[in-house]
């Protein structure tokens, strides 16, 4: 995978990251985001849409960064989101919010501003 395609990937999901945090901050805050329809589906979304792309990132970046749990724990997320017919837990959603989210893109900012050419699976002639 290039460089770039691996940097998109995680530049994507901290973007979806982002656009969650505005949903809440305009239901002013987690739960009654939660209680509201259109606030919920978008939280659930961009939960989905989250696990999907860190499904797709390298495994050795995966690896090399300790994120295996979180692409595992993302994707089943995901998984639980869009097969689950009888509906979601809302507190499970609500625990992802207020605790995993904020360490994800916390690692993630981490990862995103190494400057190491390696981190992104690329080499010093990728473009």
């Amino acid at each position: 995978m290039s460089k770039k395609s691996m940097q998109a990937k995680i530049e994507f999901i901290l973007e979806m990251i982002d656009n969650i945090e505005e949903i809440i901050k305009r239901h002013h805050g987690i739960v009654k985001t939660l209680e509201d329809f259109e606030g919920q589906m978008a939280v659930l979304m961009g939960l989905s849409q989250i696990g999907e792309t860190l499904k797709k990132l390298d495994d050795k970046l995966v690896q090399q960064y300790n994120l295996q749990d979180d692409k595992d724990g993302a994707y089943y997320t995901r998984n639980y989101i869009v097969h689950d017919y009888e509906g979601v837990d809302l507190e499970f959603i609500e625990n992802i919010l207020r605790v995993y989210l904020p360490e994800m893109q916390e690692k993630l900012l981490k990862l995103l501003s190494m400057t190491d050419i390696k981190l992104l699976g690329g080499d010093a002639n990728d473009s």
